[in-house]
C-alpha cells in the first residue's frame, strides 16, 4: 500500500498538499515576468534590488530549463551589477550567487563577507553561505548556518535546505521526516519549489540505489512542473536502468532541444549505444564530445565533474578525465568528487594495465 508521503498514494499531489498552479502556466507566468522586467530593464526603470530579481528570475528559468545560456546572462548581468553598485549588499549577493552557481565559490564567499561588511540582510547572507558550504563538502558548517535559520524561522524554505542538506550528508532518515515537514508548511500557489523540493528527494533516494523509489519522486517533480528539465533527465536515466530504454529516449530527445546542457545528449548517445542503435549513438556523443569541450574552457570549475563523467562513461581518453576529476576535488571536497577521483584513477590503472599486455 502507499504511504503517507508517497506520490503513488494521491496520484502526484502528496498528502498535506494544496493544489498548485499548473506547471504549464507556472512557467508562462516566469517567462512573462522576465520578458516585463526586462523591458522596464531596457529602459532604466530596475533599481538595485529590480535588476537582482531579475537576475534571480533567468537563473531560475535556467535551472528548470537545463539552459546554460540562461545562467551565464544571469552571472554576466550580475558582474555588471556589482560593477555599477559596488557598495550595495544586495547587489553583492546577486553575484554570489551567480558566481556559485559556476562553482567559483571562493569568490562567491567572498562577495558574501563582503556584503555582511555592508550591512545585508545577515539571514540571506547566512543561507547563501550554507549553500555554498554544502556545496563543497563543508557540512557541518552548513549544518550550523541551516539550524540557525530554522531556529529563527521554521518555514517552507528553511526546513527543505535543511532536509536536503541532510540527505547530502547522509541522513535519510531525518531527511524524509524534514522532507514531509516541509511539504506540509508549504502555502504558495507555484508548483515550482515543490517539484525541487520533491527532486531533491528523488537524489537522496537514488544515492541510496533505490531506484523505484527515486523514481516515484521524481515522476511527482515532472508531475508538478513538466517541463522541469532535471527531474526529465534523472527519469530517463532510471527508466534505462530498470529496462526501459525507448521510454527514456523518448523523454530525452525534447530535451535535447530545449536545453544546451550537454548531460542530455550525452545520456542519449549512452543509451542508444546500449541498445545497438550504434550511428545514431555515434552522432550523439560527438555533439555533446563538443559542448562539454566548450563549457570547460569557459567554466572549468562548473562542468569538469560532469565532463569526466562522459569521458569515464564512454572510455574515450580516462587521462583527461583524472585530470578533471582532480580539478573537480579541488573545488569540491563532497563524497561524490571522491568517488570521481577513485574512479578515474582505476581507469587509468586499468588502462595502463591494458597497454603493457598488448605490449
Amino acid at each position: 500500500m502507499p504511504r503517507r508521503g508517497d506520490p503513488a498514494a494521491t496520484g502526484g499531489v502528496t498528502e498535506g498538499e494544496s493544489p498548485t498552479t499548473a506547471g504549464a502556466l507556472a512557467l508562462a507566468n516566469l517567462g512573462a515576468q522576465i520578458d516585463g522586467r526586462q523591458r522596464i530593464a531596457l529602459a532604466g526603470g530596475l533599481d538595485v534590488g529590480g535588476r537582482a530579481e531579475l537576475i534571480e528570475l533567468v537563473a531560475l528559468r535556467g535551472h528548470i530549463l537545463g539552459r546554460v545560456a540562461d545562467y551565464e546572462w544571469a552571472h554576466a548581468r550580475a558582474e555588471q551589477l556589482t560593477h555599477d553598485h559596488p557598495a550595495d549588499g544586495v547587489a553583492l549577493i546577486a553575484r554570489a550567487r551567480a558566481r556559485a552557481t559556476f562553482h567559483r565559490f571562493t569568490d562567491a564567499l567572498g562577495d558574501l563577507d563582503e556584503a555582511r561588511r555592508l550591512r545585508a540582510d545577515p539571514a540571506v547572507v547566512d543561507a547563501e553561505r550554507a549553500a555554498i558550504f554544502a556545496a563543497v563538502g563543508r557540512y557541518d558548517q552548513a549544518h550550523t548556518f541551516v539550524r540557525d535559520a530554522v531556529k529563527r524561522r521554521a518555514d517552507f524554505a528553511s526546513v527543505a535546505a535543511l532536509a536536503s542538506l541532510c540527505a547530502e550528508s547522509g541522513d535519510v532518515a531525518t531527511a524524509e521526516h524534514l522532507f514531509d515537514e516541509s511539504r506540509d508548511r508549504y502555502r504558495g500557489v507555484s508548483p515550482i519549489p515543490l517539484a525541487q523540493l520533491h527532486f531533491q528527494r528523488a537524489k537522496m533516494w537514488l544515492a541510496q540505489g533505490d531506484l523505484p523509489r527515486g523514481r516515484r519522486w521524481l515522476a511527482a517533480a515532472h508531475r508538478r512542473l513538466p517541463a522541469y528539465a532535471p527531474a526529465q533527465g534523472h527519469l530517463a536515466e532510471v527508466e534505462a536502468a530498470l529496462g526501459e530504454p525507448d521510454s527514456a529516449i523518448a523523454r530525452l530527445h525534447p530535451l535535447t532541444i530545449s536545453s544546451d546542457d550537454p548531460d542530455y545528449p550525452a545520456q542519449l548517445a549512452r543509451i542508444l549505444s546500449e541498445v545497438g542503435r550504434t550511428h545514431e549513438s555515434r552522432e550523439w556523443h560527438a555533439r555533446a564530445a563538443a559542448r562539454y569541450d566548450e563549457l570547460v574552457t569557459q567554466h572549468p570549475a562548473a562542468f569538469a565533474d560532469h565532463a569526466a563523467e562522459f569521458l569515464l562513461d564512454t572510455g574515450t581518453d580516462p587521462r583527461r578525465a583524472l585530470l578533471l576529476a582532480r580539478q573537480n576535488l579541488e573545488v569540491r571536497q563532497t563524497p561524490r568528487a571522491h568517488e570521481l577521483l577513485t574512479r578515474a584513477t582505476r581507469a587509468v590503472d586499468s588502462a595502463r594495465a591494458a597497454g603493457r599486455r598488448q605490449a
